[in-house]
């Protein structure tokens, strides 16, 4: 027998406080690679110009490791964001490496990426099944020129190819086929690039232009993220307290972080989003404006990462719903929209698939358990369903410290919140 954790959850009757987000993963991640592209190029050693703010979530510390220690085979765990960003870094660095992961990370799919790199003269070749990690890469200066790449999979292709064409020695036009989903994450990409002094923007709306002028080195602070604020503003829509108030230091209002549209959709979720100065400092404070719509249609091809967000707190509101843009979820850490199914019907909610993309709830209601909600692996099951507590008490999360990978501190933050967490030992088979 191996043993496993439940956290039983309890929500506090008053909801106040001050949280302590995150740093935000994606502007990390991003910083990291851009980073080390510029301390290449002036022949420093990362470490000394080290991004403040850093995240310490897990995505990010194995992106540091592999950055500081290039060592010849590097597993990135379940970091999804990491394998895409490194296996482009890897291919345009000189040195040969092996790039892994989980299981998980081992079918999770990898080769509209490496197509696209092959087609600037990326010597890569798969050491398992065709089209996904692990990957050996035998990295080398490259040319640069025109790639296709579709802009219907995943932005994390599309901004691992931006990031490292400054240091290609013709550049790169990046032209994207079909429709462009999460178009958020690739302006964040060339905002940033820009900030490091690279020459990279739209030419059309299909299509990116990237010039070989090097990245410079900066003094750079990355901002707090803004889908960790997600699971607050979840709790803020379900909390009873009238009077409930919320601070939330380090977030940008203006923000280039695609999931800021999460102040947009709680608006419609009974929640007021306020920048506000406390003690000289700029902060999100977030109250209840008792304004909820009576259903909620929405398209989230921008913003995939607060679906799990969304989609719990409508339930838990008995707010009907039909999402769309949500083709990302199958190929995230876990198939996220069947998850999502199996988990709500724990607590009585049956959503059901439409166009094998598309979750939609009419109400309509099946028979509650007492089993704890699955976590898959994935972080965002879990904090996404912690909330819930507020209003089915009780409710129970199994392999709760899976947040680590986005969010490490979460459930000291719950506590600081008043919520109870009761941690229960769960005997299960060895494998």
């Amino acid at each position: 027998m191996k043993n496993s954790i439940i956290y039983k959850l309890q929500a506090p009757p008053t909801l106040r406080g001050t949280v302590k987000l995150p740093a935000s993963k994606s502007i990390s991640n991003r910083a990291l690679i851009i980073s080390a592209l510029a301390a290449a190029r002036q022949e420093q050693q990362t470490a000394v110009i080290m991004p403040k703010n850093l995240s310490d979530c897990d995505d990010t510390v194995v992106m540091v490791k592999a950055l500081r220690d290039m060592p010849p085979v590097i597993d990135i765990g379940a970091a999804g964001t990491a394998m895409r960003f490194l296996t482009a870094y890897l291919a345009a660095t000189e040195g040969e490496h092996v790039i892994t992961g989980t299981q998980r990370m081992k079918h999770r799919p990898i080769g509209i990426l490496v197509n696209a790199l092959r087609q600037l003269g990326a010597d890569i070749e798969y050491l398992g099944e065709e089209g996904f990690p692990p990957l050996h890469i035998r990295g080398r200066q490259l040319k640069g020129g025109m790639v296709e790449i579709p802009g219907n999979m995943s932005s994390q292709y599309v901004s691992a190819m931006l990031m490292i064409a400054p240091a290609l020695e013709n550049g790169l036009e990046l032209r994207l086929k079909g429709n462009i989903i999460s178009k958020p994450y690739i302006d964040l990409t060339l905002w940033m690039m820009r900030e490091y002094g690279a020459d990279a923007d739209w030419t059309s709306g299909d299509t990116v232009m990237v010039r070989p002028q090097p990245y410079q080195l900066i003094d750079y602070s990355i901002e707090n993220d803004w889908s960790s604020a997600s699971y607050w503003y979840e709790a803020m829509s379900l909390t009873a307290d009238e009077d409930a108030e919320i601070i939330l230091p380090g977030l940008k209002d203006g923000s280039r972080q695609g999931d800021a549209a999460v102040r947009y959709i709680f608006s419609m979720l009974g929640v007021k989003t306020s920048f506000e100065t406390i003690d000289g400092e700029q902060v999100v404070v977030l109250r209840k404006n008792n304004r909820s719509v009576p259903r909620l249609d929405y398209d989230f091809i921008n913003s995939p990462d607060l679906v799990q967000t969304i989609v719990a707190t409508c339930a838990a509101k008995g707010i009907p719903f039909h999402f769309r843009g949500l083709q990302t979820l199958k190929i995230k850490e876990t198939d996220r929209i069947e998850a999502l199914r199996k988990e709500l019907m724990k607590v009585g909610v049956a959503i059901h698939v439409e166009n094998t993309t598309d979750l939609v709830w009419n109400g309509e209601r099946c028979t509650p358990t007492t089993e704890p909600i699955e976590t898959y692996e994935d972080h965002r099951m879990a904090l996404s369903f912690a909330p819930l507590a507020l209003v089915w008490p009780g409710i129970s999360i199994h392999r709760p410290k899976v947040v680590t990978k986005s969010y490490p501190h979460f459930w000291e933050e719950m506590e600081r919140a008043g919520f109870s967490i009761e941690e229960i030992k769960d005997e299960e088979p060895a494998l």
